[in-house]
């Protein structure tokens, strides 16, 4: 299953939260024309490295499959930043 939601929670300095919840789906929409860009430059890389587009595109799809139930969380002195992914 693709990730549908992305929860960002930082906590600052004074010791309050702050959550934001990233739907995936309008970001890619939005993001769309930078993702043909970033497409476009693995497949020259993998021309350059000579690894078959096939196989890179399918190792990226598994990764994007694994995602969800993924989280993130560094924290450092009284700032903590986790990301979840659902």
């Amino acid at each position: 299953m693709i990730p549908q939601l992305v929860t960002v929670r930082y906590r600052r300095s004074n010791g309050r939260w702050l959550r934001l919840y990233v739907p995936v789906l309008p970001v890619l929409l939005v993001l769309s024309p930078l993702l043909l860009l970033a497409v476009l430059g693995g497949l020259v890389a993998c021309l350059v490295t000579r690894v078959s587009p096939a196989v890179a595109l399918r190792g990226v799809g598994r990764l994007l499959w694994a995602l969800p139930g993924t989280r993130f969380e560094i924290e450092e002195g009284r700032t903590a930043f986790l990301v979840s992914i659902r």
